[in-house]
């Protein structure tokens, strides 16, 4: 299963590292502690929606294409486990029949 918490944050790191900021530059911009921010990156802290449009300010990207990010990320980890849960489904099919 996959936890909002982490894709919120790899997106949020992405954009950062992208864009050449360090945690230092998005926390003063952003007025939210470091640690706070790096905890938010690993997916270990869940941002509030008021934490998270502080980040999108401070990284200059709307938290509606931040937003999206995440939902792709989702989606594609979402199929990866279908299509896993159907390889794995017609392996079985196929146990004994030989």
């Amino acid at each position: 299963m996959t936890v909002l918490r982490r894709l919120i944050g790899e997106v949020l790191r992405a954009r950062r590292m992208a864009k050449g900021l360090t945690l230092r530059d998005v926390s003063a911009a952003a007025r939210v502690s470091l640690g706070y921010i790096s905890e938010v990156e690993r997916g270990q802290k869940e941002p509030s929606s008021e934490l998270l449009a502080a980040l999108c300010d401070a990284l200059d990207v709307p938290m509606s294409q931040v937003l999206r990010d995440v939902s792709a990320l989702m989606e594609i980890q979402e199929q990866s486990t279908i299509d896993a849960s159907i390889a794995l489904a017609a392996g079985s099919d196929s146990v004994g029949v030989r």
